[in-house]
């Protein structure tokens, strides 16, 4: 039975042999074939460089910033009409609690349930959140929090995943359209103008406007007399603190304690709590001169309507679109919608006079980034080929092996987009941008062997050039191939399979594995092509007589 087995294992051995050395003859056929003449490499090396320049061309998708992950935390931040009291903001919170409930602990109809919520309404914010007890479907949760807060008369909002790298509520993957001038009523008419053509040109974008595009918020204000305030010895800036004092208090100083925390001192007329303006202004307060007086003695009231949080930017009024495209939007595409068809169009009509604008927040760090990764590839380039050029001791063979790097950015861009044909939808954000960066390292190796081994040829053995540079192709074909089949069933988990924060690695490993892959198959055509221009220039047998003769003086020695 082992002498079957034995005997058997053999032939399958020899047909693998066979299958390799079929292989080789093959590529070494076609290979001779694009190096019979100056013309056909000629042709060799511009169509396949141009082939690669045009296809990394056409497949360039549009950036985003960074990867958002599969956090499982839903924000929703909601926008609500002027003039809610606490009473209204409560009740808020108890439809959305209520409109919520069926999904608690268990999902319904294809929604993930919901383990845990949370709401806070208070007269500067307003939002609510959940997480999910599926991981990795709290994204589809988003839909039932939407219809709930449209569900909601007057209030509208955003409801957002909040991303892995996401520091500040609200500020992921977001668009900041920073809308300025010195006239609020004109800058809150064209934020609004701006809200609407955001929304009416990138369906599914959702918008929230910093501080409101609404400046009919009811507010009362307190106007100090002077003349009263110098009689009764105060100043304006005592009796803000006296007022404030009498509200919500206000922070003297600290107190911490040996190995805790600071503990906030925070000095508070009394527990009651003033829920009308007029009380607030019939209350009293204590002068530095020792008499107690009613505040009305002190200031004027004025009941006026205004905006819940004044913004300004380069000392000018302010009003900021925090935009949020969807997910089928890259970041880069919808900025330059925003920027070229939406504000470009408002500004030619004359909407925008008035006011200036600018992109700021996600889409400012974006273009930042996109510059610096820029240099690092150039830089990147740079080193390798000064360090070959060091080790060459030529400057014109490392030229020719970096003709490998347009080969291997093609190979990356295909490799993106088959991922996101074939396997899941995967930006070009900039984890992803690192794998092209990294393949400048790795892409070189190929062509160093085919260089490197016709040079000892020429060199060492005396071999005419076209016999040296297709022979050491012959030679280099199977340890390529070994390390690239290796390296890219290495790193094909990276790239296919599922799981949390599989979105994070997916995109850089089917950069470098598509342009590892495309440069091992081009670069045994273009290096061979391009060096039979070139290696003429060397001597044939001149490092083997340089050897000899320096075992002779080793010998005299």
């Amino acid at each position: 039975m082992e002498k079957r087995k034995k005997t058997l294992a053999v032939p399958m051995e020899e047909r693998l042999v066979g299958a390799g050395n079929r292989l080789v003859d093959l590529l070494m056929w076609a290979l001779r074939l694009v190096t019979r003449n100056w013309a056909t490499r000629l042709g060799t090396v511009v169509i396949l460089t141009v082939l690669s320049v045009v296809t990394a061309l056409a497949l360039i998708p549009k950036m985003e910033y960074l990867p958002q992950g599969n956090r499982n935390l839903v924000i929703n931040i909601l926008i609500p009409p002027p003039g809610l009291s606490y009473e209204e903001r409560k009740e808020i919170g108890e439809h959305v609690f209520a409109e919520a409930k069926p999904y608690f602990g268990k999902g319904k109809d294809g929604v993930p349930g919901i383990r845990n919520m949370f709401y806070v309404g208070s007269d500067f914010i307003n939002l609510f959140g959940a997480i999910s007890n599926e991981e990795q479907r709290v994204r589809g949760l988003l839909p039932v929090f939407s219809r709930i807060i449209r569900g909601i008369p007057g209030m509208f909002g955003v409801s957002i995943q909040a991303g892995i790298f996401q520091t500040r509520l609200g500020r992921g993957r977001t668009i900041d359209v920073d809308i300025s001038g010195n006239d609020l009523n004109r800058v809150v008419q064209a934020a609004g103008i701006a809200f609407g053509s955001i929304q009416k040109e990138i369906p599914g974008s959702q918008v929230r406007p910093i501080p409101s595009l609404e400046i009919s918020y009811p507010e009362v204000r307190f106007h100090p007399d002077r003349d009263r305030l110098r009689a009764a010895g105060m100043t304006e800036q005592e009796f803000g603190i006296a007022t404030d004092v009498l509200m919500d208090g206000r922070k003297i100083g600290e107190f911490k304690p040996e190995g805790e925390k600071a503990i906030d001192f925070i000095l508070k007329a009394s527990d009651q709590e003033f829920d009308t303006p007029e009380k607030l202004y019939s209350s009293l307060v204590a002068t530095p001169v020792g008499r107690v007086v009613p505040l009305s003695s002190l200031a004027g009231i004025e009941r006026t309507a205004g905006i819940t949080e004044i913004r300004h930017l380069e000392r000018r009024r302010t009003i900021t679109l925090e935009v949020t495209p969807p997910e089928n939007i890259p970041l880069e595409s919808a900025m330059d919608t925003i920027r070229d068809q939406i504000l470009g169009s408002l500004e030619k009509a004359g909407m925008l006079e008035g006011t200036s604008h600018r992109l700021s927040g996600a889409a400012d760090k974006l273009t930042e980034a996109r510059r610096t990764l820029q240099y690092d590839f150039l830089l990147a380039l740079a080193i390798t080929y000064l360090l070959m050029s060091a080790l060459f001791e030529n400057f014109l063979y490392p030229l020719i092996i970096m003709f490998t790097v347009p080969l291997a950015a093609a190979g990356g861009f295909i490799g993106l987009t088959l991922v996101n044909l074939l396997i899941a939808p995967q930006p070009l954000d900039i984890l992803t941008m690192l794998g092209f960066v990294i393949l400048i390292g790795v892409v070189v190796n190929n062509a160093i062997l085919i260089v490197h081994q016709a040079l000892n040829y020429i060199r060492n053995e005396g071999m005419e050039y076209k016999e040296a540079v297709l022979e050491s192709a012959r030679t280099r074909i199977r340890p390529i191939y070994m390390t690239a089949l290796t390296s890219i069933f290495g790193m094909l988990p990276l790239v296919v399979a599922p799981g949390p924060g599989s979105e994070l690695y997916r995109g850089l490993g089917s950069v470098v594995l598509g342009g590892l892959a495309l440069s091992t198959v081009f670069t045994l055509f273009v290096i061979p092509a391009l060096l039979l221009f070139f290696v003429g220039m060397e001597k044939p047998g001149s490092g083997s007589a340089g050897e000899q003769r320096g075992g002779n003086l080793r010998g005299r020695e």
